[in-house]
């Protein structure tokens, strides 16, 4: 079974995804969530240089119809914020695993990535709710 998801990156079950370059990993949520969401009004992003643990409240999505939390995969220290969206906050709908990434996170704990799921275990996650 193949998934619709992209596997070159790890996802939680809130829907917040990973994906990691050297020891750097990029944030953002699943086109399942900002369709589930709505129209994404506002992104509130931790600031550059915050430390943050892994499976905690880092930003917040609003959406036409609701506020939500965002959590981060993986604990670090916020290296970069895509800026892009403090203007362009529908960019999450448009293309949430490309320009629509939230922030990137300087990896204090790689070994954190074995704890989320891979796109197949995702993709159940979601047909199973």
């Amino acid at each position: 079974m193949s998934s619709k998801w992209p596997t070159d990156r790890k996802y939680m079950v809130s829907h917040e995804w990973v994906k990691v370059d050297g020891s750097v990993g990029t944030v953002g949520i699943t086109p399942h969530a900002a369709d589930e969401l709505g129209d994404i009004v506002h992104v509130e992003l931790p600031d550059v240089g915050t430390s943050v643990t892994s499976r905690t409240t880092t930003g917040t999505v609003e959406s036409v119809k609701a506020t939500s939390e965002l959590y981060t995969p993986v604990s670090g220290t916020v290296v970069e914020v895509n800026e892009l969206l403090s203007d362009n906050p529908e960019t999450v709908n448009s293309d949430a695993f490309g320009n629509g990434w939230l922030w990137k996170v300087e990896m204090s704990k790689p070994e954190e990535m074995n704890e989320l799921m891979d796109s197949e275990a995702y993709d159940a996650s979601i047909e199973n709710h």
